[in-house]
């Protein structure tokens, strides 16, 4: 192993042994900007970190964006580079993406085989759905005009170095709702007196469940789930007050928009059957993913080129991605990178066991230089 990436790996155990939740990543900012300083590159704090790589006279811009946070996890590993921090763990694999990200702009700074601008983006709060937005609000692509954005995330059970995308969709929204249902409290042996609010949510959970299964497209990749059923009653207390929250994701806007639609009117129609009110919120956290066709392609042609196993039209994942924001605003392409089937690489990902496999550092750098180069190539003397 080379001293390159002996470094690399010890910057990836540090930001792995103090992790920081959303929006508190000032350690891990500070070293990110430093490190990028002590290139030579152009830096920018503010919400995230930017950093800016010049080379030639080409005025294209690509932007490759990693994720830093961590989160509220007690990490259960006993490997040396264990978290300090107690409750907080990298159980995503950020740590992992922002060393790659950073070993990527040492190469491409010593080498400068490119040309036009590298963006360097590196992102707070993507496991809120919240720090894409606040880049994106700051100004970072009017500031930058980047043309085209990538972002790496890892994927646990897939092979080391196996490099799968699509086209299209790849990760699904997610959005959270919350139906107040506002009954008539009453005695629990004389039920006819009130309006029992669990009763009316049991039937709207039911009612829910049909959304799915009857109203939209089989192989439509949605989910409706309701994950909490909160009351005021007691024992011999029917509940006046009842809240039910949960979690749709979707694969389409449109889908994502039916759903909501489908949603209010069971919520209003079993409220007026019972002859009481009920109100809903349904919040769109995180949009749809969606990879542009050309970057999407340019992801294929880097990885083939670079000699690994690659999948060009992946299903898409049913987890939801921050990178959305900006993939919303710039053609883009997000892509999964295998962690490994085995052992800590090869656990889900948000488990208490998981790694970020090292192995991935010198295969992420090398793929991130190759698709600078692929996008922003040299200019051919005439």
């Amino acid at each position: 192993m080379n001293a390159f990436y002996s470094r690399l790996i010890a910057l990836r155990h540090d930001l792995h042994q103090n992790p920081e939740l959303g929006f508190q990543e000032h350690r891990t900012k500070a070293k990110v900007a430093q490190t990028l300083r002590d290139l030579g590159l152009e830096v920018h704090e503010g919400v995230g970190v930017v950093g800016v790589l010049r080379s030639g006279t080409g005025n294209r811009a690509i932007g490759l964006r990693a994720d830093m946070d961590a989160l509220p996890i007690q990490e259960r590993n006993t490997h040396d580079h264990a978290s300090l921090t107690p409750g907080v763990m990298h159980a995503c694999g950020h740590d992992g993406h922002t060393a790659m990200l950073l070993g990527a702009a040492e190469a491409l700074s010593a080498q400068r085989d490119f040309d036009g601008t590298v963006v360097f983006l590196f992102q707070p709060n993507e496991e809120h759905g919240l720090g894409a937005k606040a880049m994106i609000e700051e100004g970072v692509l009017e500031r930058f005009a980047i043309d085209e954005v990538y972002a790496i995330h890892n994927l646990p059970g897939a092979p080391v170095g196996q490099v799968s995308t699509r086209t299209g969709q790849i990760c699904a929204s997610e959005s959270l709702f919350e139906i107040t249902i506002s009954g008539r409290g009453g005695h629990a042996s004389m039920p006819q007196m009130g309006v029992d609010a669990i009763t009316v949510g049991a039937e709207m959970v039911l009612a829910l469940q049909t959304i799915i299964s009857r109203k939209m497209p089989p192989g439509a990749g949605a989910v409706v789930s309701v994950t909490e059923f909160l009351s005021d009653g007691q024992r011999n207390i029917l509940p006046g007050q009842v809240t039910l929250k949960g979690d749709v994701r979707a694969r389409l806007p449109e889908d994502r928009q039916a759903i909501e639609r489908f949603m209010r009117q069971i919520v209003d129609g079993v409220a007026a059957t019972h002859g009481i009110s009920a109100t809903m919120t349904f919040n769109a956290e995180f949009i749809e993913t969606i990879n542009a066709e050309d970057p999407a392609r340019a992801v294929v042609r880097t990885s083939q080129s670079c000699g690994l196993d690659t999948i060009p039209e992946r299903e898409p994942m049913s987890f939801s991605e921050d990178f959305a924001q900006f993939t919303a605003r710039v053609p883009g392409c997000f892509l999964l990178l295998g962690n490994g089937e085995t052992g800590p690489h090869g656990q889900a990902l948000h488990a208490a066991t998981y790694d970020f496999n090292d192995a991935l550092l010198p295969i992420g750098v090398a793929f991130w230089a190759a698709l600078v180069r692929d996008r922003l190539p040299l200019r051919q003397d005439s």
